[in-house]
């Protein structure tokens, strides 16, 4: 009986954070599709895209799915994680139109991790949905005196692309590891069955 109650009290809790996730962060679903289809509309829902993506790639990642890595060589799930981060931060730098300095962030933690990426993803592609020229979201990169800048077609097949494979990969670490991806999520739709 003691067991029994134990599982319900930890059932509820798993749901409960679940719910207050699902609540909270962005991504749980892919926004509705914009009425216009331009220039800037497109890169955004490739950004939601990626963002549903990555919810679900990383949604109730265990302690061993984030240590997973297939070899000694690859990265582990959590660093892929932490990639895929940097190529988030990339994204939302061009378009605040700011340089991407190389500066790192402090350590975090799964969740925050995961949360800060999926906002950031969010902030960009809100960003681009507004905008009316791609042309003015370089890339910059900025090492002290020295800067390189790259158009928007380099968003494209660089950043975003990137992010998108990681994605996959932790799809498939996570499998591996003996945590499937949710057979209730649609990537085509992006949506949720109950």
């Amino acid at each position: 009986m003691k067991t029994l109650r134990i599982f319900f009290i930890v059932s509820f809790f798993v749901t409960y954070n679940s719910m207050a996730q699902k609540d909270t962060l962005p991504y749980y679903e892919i926004p509705e599709y914009p009425e216009v289809y331009n220039e800037c509309t497109v890169v955004a829902r490739m950004i939601d895209g990626l963002g549903f993506r990555y919810y679900w790639a990383t949604e109730s990642l265990r302690a061993d799915d984030l240590s997973y890595k297939p070899n000694k060589e690859a990265r582990s799930t959590e660093e892929t994680m932490l990639h895929i981060y940097d190529l988030a931060s990339v994204i939302l730098n061009s378009a605040k139109q700011q340089p991407n300095t190389g500066q790192k962030p402090e350590a975090m933690n799964y969740e925050v991790l995961r949360s800060e990426t999926l906002k950031m993803l969010k902030t960009a592609a809100d960003i681009f949905r507004e905008s009316k020229d791609l042309s003015q979201f370089t890339i910059v990169f900025q090492r002290g005196e020295s800067t390189s800048e790259y158009p928007f077609w380099n968003q494209i097949n660089g950043p975003i692309s990137d992010a998108l494979w990681h994605c996959g990969q932790i799809v498939s670490y996570r499998r591996s590891s003996g945590n499937p991806f949710t057979s209730k999520v649609s990537v085509f739709t992006g949506t949720v069955r109950d």
